[in-house]
């Protein structure tokens, strides 16, 4: 049986107002891709333009992680998310860092990618910042894909904490509420995952590793009919 593919799509990176470089959080890339590989996922690493994505040198602090090397040098080519067709993945997952609340929520690509993902009843994932993407994203129908969904992400507590806030275009948080998803939340730094039918997200970057693992198992049951409700399934169903 050929191996399922996955599209991991992380930030190039942005740099803020005060002239720090918003990038990627390298575990939320790195356990993912570890959870994937353990379950016998082949897994693209994609970003909005390709080509070399920028390291929060924060989130290598006190170590980096196992298969650090490997990980970094797949960030240093990425695929430009404009050579990615839905089609030839059966699931896509965005992971975080600072710099996806920039680059991704107006990304045209990405939207366009994640509404055929939606459409073909594919599994989506997406952990803490990474759930930045979903924000412009809608249905083929037009309605927005997180609307009416349970989900989560980096909450406003958790943003206040870092100190950055104020840099960042929007609240995460704030924002899905007003695009009316159902977005839940835990104490900060606490591992949480939401998974709505083939919708799966989380909090944080302790939660990379357990959204990781629930978005490949979806993955993996897709074609065994387990998988019974697409990502935008409630949605679609409102709207008939």
């Amino acid at each position: 049986m050929n191996a399922k593919k996955v599209l991991a799509v992380v930030s190039n990176g942005h740099r803020m107002d005060n002239g720090q470089m918003a990038g990627v959080w390298f575990s939320e890339l790195a356990e993912p891709l570890t959870a994937f590989v353990a379950q016998g996922l082949e897994v693209t690493v994609a970003s909005p333009r390709g080509g070399a994505c920028h390291i929060d040198p924060a989130s290598l602090k006190g170590g980096d992680p196992e298969c650090a090397e490997e990980t970094k040098n797949l960030l240093r080519h990425t695929l430009a998310l404009s050579q990615a067709k839905a089609s030839d993945y059966d699931g896509i997952f965005l992971c975080g860092g600072h710099g996806a609340m920039f680059d991704f929520p107006q990304d045209v690509q990405l939207q366009n990618l994640l509404t055929d993902f939606s459409t073909s009843a594919k599994p989506i994932g997406a952990v803490c910042h990474g759930v930045a993407g979903l924000v412009g994203a809608k249905l083929d129908k037009g309605n927005w894909l997180v609307e009416g969904r349970t989900v989560t992400g980096f909450t406003n507590a958790e943003e206040a904490e870092t100190g950055k806030a104020d840099e960042m275009p929007f609240l995460l948080e704030t924002k899905l509420r007003e695009l009316e998803a159902h977005f839940m939340t835990k104490p900060n730094g606490e591992d949480h995952v939401e998974v709505d039918g083939g919708l799966v997200t989380g909090q944080n970057p302790q939660s990379a590793a357990s959204t990781a693992r629930e978005f490949a198992k979806l993955v993996n049951e897709s074609d065994r009919g387990i998988h019974a409700r697409p990502a935008g399934g409630i949605l679609d169903e409102r709207s008939e």
